[in-house]
């Protein structure tokens, strides 16, 4: 398409008939009171969470580490095999397919790992063991 001709369409689309010209301009002072309430109401939520918050963080540095089901199914298989194992084994014997059996437990294994409760063990090459610390 010719760029005048794009331009010709955008402007047959935004041109309004005077009905809709008169109901847009009507609407439009009730949606900016409408912004401004659920702004007014979103900064009230935003304070009363950083308070939550704030009262929160040292119980949670305290508390354990929430984990997912997934992430605490790993870490089950991980610590039940103390001498390590690999990501596909995990996998395995969390019931998944073997072509799959490595990618599904190893976004859980990255988190286990930046939380300190799994080591990972680099070998030769590209392969990693993984144990319970």
């Amino acid at each position: 398409m010719r760029i005048s001709h794009k331009r010709k369409v955008q402007l047959k689309l935004q041109k309004q008939t005077p009905v809709f010209a008169e109901l847009a301009t009507k609407a439009a002072p009730k949606k900016v009171a409408k912004a401004e309430t659920v702004k007014a109401a979103s900064v009230a939520k935003a304070e009363e969470a950083k308070k939550v918050v704030k009262a929160a963080a040292p119980a949670k540095a305290a508390s354990a580490v929430a984990l997912t089901p997934k992430q605490q199914q790993v870490l089950d298989i991980v610590v039940k095999n103390a001498e390590g194992l690999n990501p596909k084994g995990i996998g395995l014997e969390a019931g998944q397919e073997d072509a799959k059996a490595a990618s599904w437990a190893t976004g859980a294994l990255k988190k286990l790992t930046e939380e300190g409760l799994v080591e990972r063990i680099q070998l030769a090459g590209n392969k990693v063991l993984y144990k319970a610390i």
